[in-house]
């Protein structure tokens, strides 16, 4: 496991009349490689659970381990665990500061002590992977840039530290449907291309759906479900009573299943269920013909 979550608790405020106890006894593991969905309603303590991935925030009780090493243990760095797990907070773009976009990707490798050479190639490395034209715009302000490129470039300047983890807190958050599809794609990309173990949480089940590997539903600070998103969207009933959805596509799965037409697999994606309706609509086709025959 790169990423291991036991047992954390965590209020905000505590000690405090406003304390709100956020995690109760949360327990995950993240896999090297892996593409992880989480999901769950407002509140349900994902975001806070991700920022305990690197330190960002400390458990009450429980332990979180990176690569190994329990990263509150006596003698571990905060600053080696941070290199290792990259976070991108919703809104991203909020974090850009510098007067071009070159300066606000290499911000990271700089504070990292590298030379010039190899904050280059890591700026130049970064961006091609989200897709951004490092000549056309690495002498531009990010604040010219469109909403999508701003948030390409805030990723970027993530990606250029190397982590092996990199964790997006609704990425597409505020998003048109055309720049939520660009982004996730951009993150598909990076996941493929760059080798990196990604964890998405969002609230959109389409998203999750179509991208992730593997998901975990969070619900009153627990992680309450972990599998592949079939698995997880065969509880339908349940993730209701959590107050979550399914695809709009699960839906529909569902609804054929109950008039008795049932397809071969459930589809996660529009694209899978019209090749799966058209592939079935062939087949009696066909069946049709060879009766008539």
């Amino acid at each position: 496991m790169i990423i291991e979550i036991k047992g954390v608790t965590f209020t905000y405020n505590a000690g405090s009349p406003l304390a709100r106890k956020v995690l109760d006894g949360a327990s995950v593991s993240i896999t090297k490689g892996e593409f992880v969905g989480i999901i769950g309603r407002t509140g349900s303590g994902k975001s806070t659970l991700v920022q305990h991935m690197n330190g960002l925030l400390k458990p009450d009780s429980g332990t979180v381990t990176v690569d190994g090493l329990d990263i509150w243990s006596r003698g571990a760095k905060l600053q080696d665990v941070r290199k290792k797990v990259g976070l991108v907070f919703q809104y991203p773009e909020h974090q850009l500061f510098d007067e071009t976009v070159f300066g606000d990707v290499a911000f990271g490798p700089r504070n990292m002590g590298l030379d010039e050479e190899e904050v280059l190639g890591r700026v130049v490395e970064a961006m091609d992977i989200v897709n951004l034209d490092f000549v056309a715009i690495k002498d531009r302000s990010p604040f010219e840039l469109s909403g999508g490129q701003k948030r390409r470039v805030a990723i970027a300047g993530v990606l250029a530290m190397k982590p092996e983890v990199v964790i997006l807190d609704e990425p597409a958050a505020g998003m048109d449907p055309a720049g939520r599809d660009e982004i996730l794609g951009e993150i598909d990309k990076m996941h493929t291309k760059g080798g990196f173990t990604v964890v998405l949480v969002s609230h959109s089940m389409e998203d999750v759906a179509k991208h992730a590997e593997r998901l975990i539903v969070m619900d009153a600070g627990k992680a309450v479900l972990s599998g592949d998103p079939r698995t997880v969207f065969s509880e339908e009933k349940r993730l209701l009573e959590m107050g979550l959805g399914v695809p709009q596509t699960v839906r529909m799965y569902n609804m054929l299943r109950q008039r008795g037409i049932d397809l071969p697999r459930m589809p996660l994606t529009v694209e899978q269920l019209g090749e799966m309706i058209l592939d079935m609509t062939r087949a009696r086709g066909l069946g049709r013909e060879a009766a008539e025959v």
